[in-house]
């Protein structure tokens, strides 16, 4: 399928309505950590979402900063973003007339949760020309790391050397259904990750990207740094830098740096150009 792009028009265009909608200061929050951790906030919340409702950015601690949006001639950056069951069908043409060129579609949650518009949206970027990839949203108190990405990659989170695929993202961050470390100690947690990535790498080949949150990954690993030679990571943080990254990191892949950009709401930047993109989809 192809669509004309509207070039630096959109892009334009797409700056200007992600500094419009980031003028509003947010609510800061707080994550405890310290050796040994187990939790994050001391109590879940009253009300803590439907299961299978997560999504990437939820469960991340805003005080990593939360303010302006990033400069918009910081370059070579290609812009991404990442979509859920709760963005419902998606308009891809006009994400691709905007200035997007690359996309992630959560294809599960836990050991227990499909996203019933994963085709749509997955399938639905590839059609317009977009590259493409699968996130897992992980929930360590429910399974097993290797049953969550045996689960992720029989559901779609697989691989294949297509040049429009990228590998799928384990989504490790702060627990929106209750205690923030998901009641693990700093070594289950590293074990946990481990299990999954190991996994994932041998069911398709490539090491996993990691999303998480630099306040996350000091509280609840310990700010471990054994993963940082291997798997890309991509940050989120809402505000004009990426800032300090979790340990073991000399740099970011991917950024995400806000969640209220046009159309979808979280809006990313690939650390690199297009073609940088493709390298990382082609292995």
């Amino acid at each position: 399928m192809s669509v004309q792009r509207s070039g630096t028009t959109g892009r334009r265009s797409l700056i200007a309505a992600v500094a419009a909608l980031l003028t509003t200061p947010a609510l800061l929050l707080t994550l405890p950590g310290g050796a040994g951790a187990t939790d994050g906030p001391a109590d879940p919340p009253a009300e803590p979402p439907a299961r299978g409702t997560a999504h990437m950015g939820m469960g991340v601690v805003e005080q990593d900063d939360r303010g302006l949006p990033p400069r918009a001639d910081r370059v070579p950056q290609t812009e991404g973003v990442d979509v859920s069951g709760h963005q419902g069908n998606v308009d891809w043409t006009a994400l691709w007339s905007s200035g997007v060129d690359w996309a992630y579609t959560k294809a599960t949650e836990g050991n227990y949760y499909k996203n019933p518009y994963f085709a749509q949206q997955y399938n639905g970027a590839y059609n317009v020309g977009l590259i493409r990839g699968a996130y897992h949203f992980a929930t360590p108190n429910d399974s097993s790391g290797a049953g969550q990405a045996d689960y992720f990659v029989d559901s779609g989170g697989g691989w294949s050397r297509d040049g429009k695929t990228l590998p799928g993202v384990l989504d490790i961050e702060g627990n929106p259904y209750g205690a923030a470390c998901y009641g693990k100690t700093q070594g289950q947690m590293i074990d946990w990750i481990g299990d999954f990535l190991d996994t994932y790498r041998s069911r398709t080949g490539r090491d996993a990207v990691i999303y998480t949150s630099t306040s996350w990954w000091k509280a609840c690993t310990g700010n471990y740094t054994g993963f940082g030679a291997t798997n890309p990571l991509w940050i989120p943080r809402y505000t004009t830098t990426v800032g300090e990254l979790p340990a073991g990191w000399g740099f970011h892949t991917i950024w995400q740096y806000t969640s209220k950009g046009p159309i979808v709401g979280d809006h990313n930047r690939f650390n690199g150009s297009l073609e940088r993109v493709q390298a990382l989809a082609n292995g």
